[in-house]
């Protein structure tokens, strides 16, 4: 085994640790008042109403309720913040889902402003998890979630959710096709993960990938 070989082990296996250690919800921020010091690397989720980040996030963490699931899209409306590690070592940030087919107006634009300011303004913010659900491909409303990302200077990876609901020759012309939009836009990571939170495809490489861009080992 090489020594990059050998490093993504290492990571690989502390990140299976620490999520089998503490995650507890921290608490929800409806304005940027509201929000936790700075004191610990942020790494957030974001995705379309629907898309199953809720899912992802129980997962990631191991549990089966540490982020509430809803067949109502749209229901995270605030920034919700889980500790992750004793002594902490990084914080998941649940972000409001994007989207909101049924939601008010004012609301929609209230949502819109508190992710804009946080993108914008956190310092401890390393990485932003682009959710994007396998069946439908990436939508413009994605799209615009990932210049909203690009113009705030925040790097950003695309994961595929629900990747079990769709056959492979699918899935695989959705990971080229969005492998390719991640490779257009100016602060995302070119590689694309793949994950399905109902048949643990991918979950070990997401929560290597979460804590090497909370800054892993180092």
């Amino acid at each position: 085994m090489d020594d990059e070989a050998l490093v993504r082990a290492a990571l690989a296996d502390e990140a299976r640790r620490l999520f089998a250690g503490r995650v507890e919800f921290l608490k929800s921020a409806p304005a940027l008042q509201f929000l936790p010091d700075a004191d610990f690397p942020e790494v957030a989720f974001a995705g379309r109403s629907n898309v199953g980040k809720s899912s992802l996030l129980n997962a990631l963490t191991g549990r089966k309720s540490i982020a509430r699931t809803s067949v109502t899209p749209g229901r995270t409306q605030e920034l919700n913040f889980f500790d992750v590690g004793t002594p902490i070592r990084l914080r998941l940030v649940d972000m409001p889902g994007y989207g909101f087919a049924k939601a008010p107006p004012k609301v929609v634009e209230q949502w819109k402003r508190l992710v804009r300011d946080f993108l914008r303004g956190r310092v401890t913010l390393k990485r932003t998890l682009v959710l994007i659900d396998s069946r439908h491909g990436v939508k413009d409303v994605d799209t615009d979630m990932m210049k909203m990302l690009d113009e705030a200077a925040v790097g950003y990876r695309l994961v595929l959710t629900k990747a079990d609901k769709v056959r492979a020759e699918e899935l695989a012309k959705v990971l080229v096709e969005t492998e390719a939009a991640a490779r257009a836009r100016i602060a995302a990571y070119p590689q694309v993960l793949v994950t399905s939170s109902e048949k643990g495809m991918g979950i070990d490489d997401l929560r290597t990938a979460v804590f090497e861009d909370a800054g892993g080992l180092g």
